[in-house]
């Protein structure tokens, strides 16, 4: 009979390595990997981080998808749990359907076909050139996505022109395109709650 020590510690240790990998999300947990390849090494940056907040916040992130991009709560649900996308794909499929003018549920059909080709071509297949107004309107995009959550973001300088005051140096330069420490600061308006180290 084991003792109540050996029970009560395997149950903790069992909780402590549940609790460790919660929310932890790898490349190899999506159904597509991480692998975006938008042709931008900040977009995919970005995109990348957006797959650590929207694991861990995931309801401010369905809310910024259905709110802000217009897609169904429920495809948004879907795709980040039982078919498992990352949220950088989820939050570029509806982006660029947001841009395009089509549904999300649109880009998401192609993705879900295409998804080899990397975001960069699929994009170009929909209009969305690299260098273009559109593909400008994509990186815009990201800004106040993170500004509504509450997140910094580092600027590049395709969009120092938009975001005045917002360049290298004003919120964290990292360095080379790669995100600067996040901060996740809780509100009463649907922010996310958190220290920003996720």
């Amino acid at each position: 009979m084991p003792s109540p020590w050996k029970s009560k510690f395997a149950g903790l240790f069992v909780a402590v390595v549940g609790l460790s990998g919660a929310g932890a999300a790898s490349a190899q947990d999506y159904t597509f990997g991480w692998n975006p390849r938008s042709g931008d090494g900040w977009v995919d940056t970005w995109a990348g981080d957006m797959n650590r907040y929207g694991s861990r916040y995931r309801d401010p992130f369905v809310d910024e998808m259905v709110r802000y991009y217009g897609a169904p709560r429920e495809l948004v649900t879907d795709l980040l749990g039982d078919r498992r996308w990352a949220p950088g794909d989820v939050y570029l499929a509806c982006s660029i359907a947001s841009i395009i003018g089509r549904p999300c549920r649109y880009v998401v059909d192609i993705w879900e076909r295409d998804h080899g080709q990397g975001w960069g071509n699929v994009a170009q297949g929909l209009g969305i050139k690299s260098g273009s107004a559109e593909f400008h309107r994509l990186k815009k995009g990201f800004v106040p996505s993170y500004d509504r959550w509450g997140r910094t973001i580092t600027i590049d300088s395709d969009l120092e022109r938009d975001f005045p005051g917002r360049g290298k140096g004003v919120q964290g330069k990292s360095g080379k395109g790669k995100p600067a420490q996040a901060s996740a600061n809780g509100n009463s308006s649907g922010k996310s709650k958190g220290n920003g180290k996720d």
